[in-house]
């Protein structure tokens, strides 16, 4: 089976050449169909519905910048996988089935694999390719 490791080598060899792969396009759009209403098409927190929320939403692209320069990616699933249980955050909203679909393991960075939807990995890589560096 595929780790996140795997997927995540495989992204940033076709990103350092210049290439975008089916993934990456899932991810965005993944993205930009259900995210960047609220958090921007940057993910910087500013999407056109983000005024009207009673908590203004997380700048995403500064994950990686708050955690000493390494994304959070396990947090990240988490949080994102976690708001269809009934503890979520705020004005977030639940997801239910976007992210249904084949599931891969998804290897955490304490080496637990934990079977994840691929539409959520491939979202959270797509994130990981938003962060900022300053």
């Amino acid at each position: 089976m595929r780790t996140y490791w795997v997927a995540f080598a495989a992204l940033a060899l076709t990103q350092a050449a210049g290439c975008t792969t089916e993934a990456d396009t899932r991810g965005r759009a993944l993205f930009n169909d259900n995210c960047a209403v609220c958090h921007g098409r940057k993910a910087d927190g500013n999407g056109p519905l983000a005024p009207k929320l009673e908590v203004w939403p997380a700048n995403l692209s500064e994950l990686a910048l708050n955690n000493g320069g390494v994304f959070p990616a396990d947090d990240v699933l988490a949080k994102v996988h976690g708001y269809s249980n009934s503890d979520h955050f705020a004005d977030m909203p639940e997801f239910g089935s976007v992210f249904d679909g084949p599931e891969v393991m998804w290897t955490t960075a304490d080496g637990a694999r934990i079977p994840t939807t691929q539409n959520l990995i491939e979202l959270v890589i797509y994130l990981e390719s938003l962060q900022v560096s300053e």
